[in-house]
């Protein structure tokens, strides 16, 4: 799959939350082979890792940072912003742990919705200043089509993603004066790694079913809305959300 280059990205500084893998992994390549300057945040290492641009463009800059450990997570953006402002964010850390409502204790709701909602809010406060300065620039947010479908088994996880389409609505409002858009970006079922051991492939064949179109939703499909939303093409697009659900309904 070939994706448009967007001349406005090239150079750029971008930060992508969640980047060594999955949405996020296929995030941190395409930004990559724009020309972008990308900074990523994950936690686990041995996956982090294997992120090869091979030729693509300059290497991106892994952090590894428990974006729930508020201030660990300040100190990794202080380092991030030290050469200079990120212009591009890309809020894309999620969890889809599956639970009951009876195993919802207020431990675990704190730890989902720091997990899923909490640290964009914080990585957000903590770059928009100098987003500001350098004169404007986008945040993407990434919510879910689980919550809109009612999905089975993820209540804090739909929850939050609820949250975050809001959440973009507000910011956008507040930022937009000074030149930064606030967009989210809603993805139906991805084929992942982690997506894969959730579905059988009777499962998989019922999403497909559901869709309006054949074939899976894979990361460079999200990852090709996100560099259009991104570049200054989408100069005019924010406070609102994106589909790229292969209309599944």
């Amino acid at each position: 799959m070939s994706s448009a280059i967007y001349p406005s990205l090239k150079g750029r500084k971008v930060l992508i939350t969640g980047g060594g893998s999955g949405i996020g992994g296929g995030l941190v390549k395409a930004f990559v082979n724009q020309g972008a300057r990308v900074h990523f945040i994950d936690l686990v290492d041995e996956v982090s890792a294997t992120i090869d641009t091979g030729v693509l463009g300059v290497a991106p800059v892994f952090h590894r940072c428990d974006l729930t450990d508020t201030p660990a997570l300040e100190k990794v953006l202080a380092t991030i912003q030290a050469d200079g402002p990120v212009t591009i964010l890309l809020n894309n850390a999620a969890r889809d742990d599956r639970h009951s409502l009876a195993e919802i204790t207020s431990e675990f709701f704190d730890k989902n919705i720091g997990v899923n909602l909490k640290h964009m809010l914080m990585v957000t406060r903590a770059i928009a200043p100098g987003m500001k300065a350098a004169g404007g620039g986008a945040i993407i947010n990434f919510g879910s089509i689980s919550w809109h479908l009612g999905l089975p088994d993820l209540t804090l996880y739909e929850t939050a993603k609820a949250g975050i389409e809001g959440m973009t609505r507000a910011l956008a409002r507040e930022l937009g004066r000074d030149n930064i858009r606030v967009t989210t970006i809603i993805p139906g079922n991805v084929k992942t790694p982690r997506q894969m051991k959730w579905y059988t492939p009777e499962g998989e064949k019922q999403i497909v079913d559901a869709q309006c179109l054949d074939g899976r939703i894979e990361p460079q499909h999200v990852a090709s809305l996100a560099l259009f939303l991104a570049s200054d093409d989408a100069a005019l697009c924010t406070g609102h959300g994106y589909w790229i659900d292969a209309g599944w309904r």
